[in-house]
């Protein structure tokens, strides 16, 4: 079976409670080596490491997500730069700008998002970005921090253009896809996933969202679902299941630096 890695799951949240064993044994079965799990509050990032700790599938990604940035109190900046040092973080996210919800300042967001930047740059730890409604905000931050020095990560559950993907990559990034480039109507998302080069693409789940096809009617998504995102995505760019599974799984290892 061709092996996979989820590089973006929220499994520290609640709808996981009851059943994230059993939620992680189905990924396994599925052929899922490696998890993401993607903090988006100081707390909910200390339980990502927590769960990273406590099962050997799971590697943890700590930030303040840009729609909980305006809830973080004063320390809590100092606890993700803290748990940026613990043996179970390799990245730093999710982090990001977000103009669909409006919910924090922009400013703010814009604020958080360059400490994460700047972070990264000190640590050698790749960013998670959450990308909505605001491609350009995040690539004029993005050119403003290459200019600093190199930048790493990926652009998370990406739905922004081609051309926003290309310079992406061109800034150092990964770009990763979740289960809406399954959907019927994404024919747009599928071409950009076609034009992303082949050691800068990613697949996730972005789990418990975006339950891919054909389970789209599942409420809760999980990580064994990946594997049909990646089918999708395979049959997009004219691969077997098993080269892009590999592809993937590669370029995942590469950027979070999985043993």
């Amino acid at each position: 079976m061709s092996m996979l890695i989820d590089t973006h799951a929220h499994l520290d949240q609640a709808e996981f409670d009851s059943d994230r064993t059993s939620v992680l044994q189905r990924a396994q079965d599925a052929g899922v080596e490696t998890m993401l799990a993607v903090g988006t509050t100081a707390t909910s990032s200390a339980r990502c490491v927590e769960l990273a700790a406590e099962f050997p599938l799971l590697r943890a990604a700590v930030g303040i997500q840009p729609n909980y940035v305006h809830e973080a109190a004063p320390e809590d900046w100092d606890k993700i730069v803290h748990l940026a040092e613990r043996a179970e973080v390799v990245a730093l996210g999710e982090t990001g700008l977000d103009r669909y919800w409006d919910f924090a300042p922009f400013e703010l967001q814009q604020d958080y998002f360059d400490r994460h930047l700047r972070l990264s740059q000190q640590t050698g730890l790749p960013v998670v970005i959450h990308l909505r409604d605001c491609e350009e905000d995040i690539l004029a931050m993005l050119r403003e921090a290459r200019r600093r020095g190199p930048v790493a990560g990926v652009m998370h559950s990406y739905t922004g253009s081609i051309a926003g993907a290309a310079e992406s990559v061109e800034l150092g990034l990964y770009i990763s896809f979740a289960g809406m480039v399954t959907f019927k109507k994404s024919d747009e998302l599928r071409a950009c996933a076609a034009s992303v080069p082949a050691d800068r693409i990613l697949i996730e789940t972005d789990s418990p969202y975006l339950s891919p096809e054909p389970v789209r009617k599942i409420k809760r998504n999980e990580p064994a679902h990946v594997r049909h995102t990646a089918a999708r995505l395979a049959e997009v760019r004219g691969l077997s299941l098993e080269d892009f599974a590999a592809l993937t799984t590669a370029n995942a290892r590469r950027l979070f630096h999985f043993a």
